[in-house]
């Protein structure tokens, strides 16, 4: 779908509902946002606005957090 879609195109409908299924998939089985929208041409920003409309249960974010110290 992503080669048919041009760049900063507006999505809607049926398009728009078909990209968010895909994309929900995609991201349920550990792709990141950044990846979605890199793989799409898309924004961040779109990514994340089509999760959350799909009612999508977002990660929290990676990298190193501070735990409790090992002894």
């Amino acid at each position: 779908m992503s080669d048919t879609v041009k760049k900063g195109a507006r999505i809607t409908g049926a398009d728009r509902t078909k990209l968010a299924n895909e994309l929900t998939k995609k991201y349920s089985s550990g792709a990141s946002i950044r990846a979605l929208a890199e793989s799409t041409g898309r924004s961040y920003g779109f990514v994340h606005r089509l999760l959350t409309e799909n009612k999508v249960n977002l990660r929290s974010r990676g990298g190193a957090t501070r735990g409790k110290a090992k002894k």
